[in-house]
Parts: C-alpha cells; sequence; structure tokens
C-alpha cells in the first residue's frame, strides 16, 4: 500500500469488549493528512478523540480497516512493529507529561534518541531542551519542575528525533491558561521549525482556529472536516 499522505485511514474500526459483547470506539474512519498539515481533533467526550488518535499514532491497533502512516502499513504490524515504526517517525505530547521521575529533563528527552540509535542524544537533547527555554533545568528531574516545565520538557522530547508526525492529547489541559497558551506557541513553532504534520486534540475553540483544518468526531465516526 502506497500513499502521499502523512497519514490514510479507510474504514477504520477499533472495538473493545468481548467477541460476544463488542464495543464499538471507532465506527468506519476514512481519513487523508497531508504531510506538513496541522489538524484540530474536537469532539464530546467519549467521541473516540484519544482513541482515533492512539490507533493513528500506533499506540493501539485497529480492529479492522486499512492504515498507513508515515509510509508504514500499521493495520499489518503486530506491538513490536509498531514500536519500531514509531521510533524517530512519531512524536507523542500528552496532558499527563510522562516524563521519568528518576531520570533528569536531559536524560527523559536524550534516552528515546539514544533508542533510536541517534548519534549525539545528549547534544541534540541539550539543544532541544535550550530551545524550549530550559537550557538551564537540564539536570533538574520532573519534581523540581513547575508544570508548565515538564510539558516544555515532553515537547523537546517529542520533537527531538525530528519525527514526520507529531500527536498532542490536550497538551495543556493540566495547566493554568497563561502556561497553556505559551506551551501552544511553543509547540507550533517548533513544529514549524521541523515541518511535521501536527494532530492535536483540544477542546480551545481559539487552538482550533489556529489549525488549518478541523476535524470533528461524534459516536465514533467523523460528524465533520473542514477549515476554519
Amino acid at each position: 500500500m502506497t500513499s502521499p499522505f502523512a497519514i490514510s485511514a479507510r474504514a477504520l474500526t477499533l472495538d473493545f469488549g468481548t467477541a460476544d459483547a463488542p464495543v464499538a470506539i471507532l465506527r468506519g474512519i476514512d481519513l487523508d493528512i497531508a504531510a506538513g498539515e496541522v489538524v484540530a481533533l474536537l469532539g464530546p467526550s467519549g467521541s473516540g478523540k484519544s482513541s482515533l488518535m492512539a490507533v493513528l499514532s500506533g499506540l493501539e491497533r485497529a480492529s479492522s480497516g486499512s492504515l498507513e502512516v508515515a509510509g508504514e502499513d500499521f493495520t499489518r504490524l503486530d506491538e513490536d512493529g509498531l514500536a519500531r515504526a514509531r521510533r524517530g517517525r512519531i512524536g507523542i505530547v500528552l496532558q499527563a507529561f510522562h516524563l521519568l521521575p528518576t531520570m533528569t529533563a536531559l536524560e527523559n528527552v536524550a534516552t528515546p534518541l539514544e533508542l533510536a540509535g541517534i548519534a549525539d542524544a545528549s547534544v541534540r537533547a541539550s539543544e532541544e531542551l535550550a530551545a524550549v527555554g530550559l537550557g538551564h533545568r537540564l539536570y533538574h528531574y520532573p519534581a523540581q519542575l513547575s508544570g508548565g516545565e515538564q510539558q516544555r520538557v515532553a515537547i523537546a522530547r517529542a520533537i527531538a528525533p525530528r519525527p514526520a508526525l507529531i500527536f498532542a492529547d490536550e497538551p495543556t489541559g493540566n495547566l493554568d491558561v497563561r502556561t497553556g497558551h505559551t506551551i501552544i506557541d511553543l509547540l507550533f513553532a517548533r513544529r514549524a521549525e521541523t515541518g511535521a504534520t501536527l494532530l492535536v486534540i483540544t477542546h480551545d475553540p481559539e487552538l482550533a482556529v489556529r489549525c488549518g483544518r478541523v476535524i470533528t468526531l461524534a459516536d465514533g465516526r467523523i460528524a465533520s472536516d473542514v477549515a476554519p
């Protein structure tokens, strides 16, 4: 399967539960996202936004349908294959940060680079942290950082490998409004510098307007797909 798109999905479904009592989460998603697009994903709680992002990013396997991401056929890969496909190609920013508490900011960013086989991982990690305004906090642990600083580390970690795709699931959900705006400005600026495709889940209409395209989910289906 080949596609000119960064993401191409057809009839994508995701079911949980048992064979006798399946629970449909995604109900036939058809979606194409071009390289370099910035897309907002909206919808009420339970509409399938996070589940769709999990499938598109390879954190969850679809139940059926076809899915090509960054040139890889995700529907043919097992969990190990999906992990390898994500490495260096996909960056993920979550509202819970998910930093390793026993590692410094520098180590949190450098370790994924090392796992991806990138040379001079510590040097690049240091440069990425400096780019997000944390050059003076390299050796601080997550517990020593504010929420905004931890999210900056998470952004640096996601972007440091120069991924083709960045997924952000409510990246400012745990931050105050002022810090949240700063983080979004930073995420957009770093994405623009790398030319990555960005898909962000948000409930913020102002953020949605900043995106070049807004997709709204309802009951596991795409309800609308428009440019603001």
